[in-house]
């Protein structure tokens, strides 16, 4: 089998796979081009297709939580229509195999990557709105994320680890944690921050990596509770 042959094939099993069949074959093929490929590749398609998942998400929460306040939807929301939810949506689907990525692409691993993956899958649900309008995209944005709807968490869980971590700090009347960047690299689509999350008053530190400072303080910040937490249950 061709090169061609199996790209068109692993193109209809996720057509089938999502339950769409789009009636025009180049939106489909742009959803599955990563910039790594070439020019004409999914970026804008992922900007239409963000939009309507946060709106679609948006909806269905607020029919599922009658009465939660705005903050506790917008928490909501946020826990679903994250790059690490969408990872784990796509990976439920033929969708890696099916997206072309250029070769240093494939060589580093980044067909595999998590931003790579939910990117793709919003760069479909973009493309599933130009071929077949509103209804088919919502539909399968529901459809996607139906298991995250369905179990979503206690809204008190949703606090992010840099204000749990705070909050544990001001309620034992320490001084709140200083973050800082230890390294920033890659290429320009593609930074790598390096962070650390030293605590003030004693030397603890913990270090984490992502592909934006935000999400690498909040993993550095994530791992100085684990630490405190492993500290406060060896010291009762």
């Amino acid at each position: 089998m061709s090169a061609l042959e199996i790209e068109r094939v692993a193109r209809e099993r996720l057509q089938h796979a999502i339950g769409y069949r789009f009636r025009d074959p180049a939106i489909l093929l742009r959803a599955l081009t990563h910039r790594s490929y070439g020019h004409d590749n999914n970026e804008r398609l992922e900007f239409l297709g963000d939009g309507l998942l946060n709106f679609t998400v948006a909806a269905e929460i607020f029919r599922l939580r009658p009465k939660a306040p705005e903050g506790d939807l917008s928490r909501l929301r946020a826990s679903v229509v994250r790059e690490e939810t969408l990872a784990v949506a796509a990976r439920r689907m033929p969708l890696s195999e099916a997206m072309l990525f250029g070769p240093g692409e494939l060589r580093t691993g980044g067909h595999k990557r998590a931003s790579s993956l939910a990117d793709g899958l919003e760069a479909l649900v973009g493309g599933v709105y130009l071929d077949g309008g509103i209804e088919p995209a919502q539909a399968l944005c529901l459809k996607l994320l139906a298991p995250e709807l369905a179990s979503l968490p206690e809204v008190g869980s949703l606090k992010d680890f840099k204000t749990r971590l705070q909050e544990v700090l001001q309620a034992q009347s320490r001084p709140l944690p200083e973050y800082s960047v230890l390294s920033e690299d890659g290429p320009a689509h593609r930074r790598n921050f390096r962070v650390r999350c030293q605590l003030v008053d004693e030397p603890a530190a913990t270090e984490a990596e992502a592909h934006s400072r935000r999400i690498a303080e909040q993993r550095a910040a994530s791992m100085m509770l684990d630490a405190i937490t492993s500290k406060e249950r060896k010291n009762a």
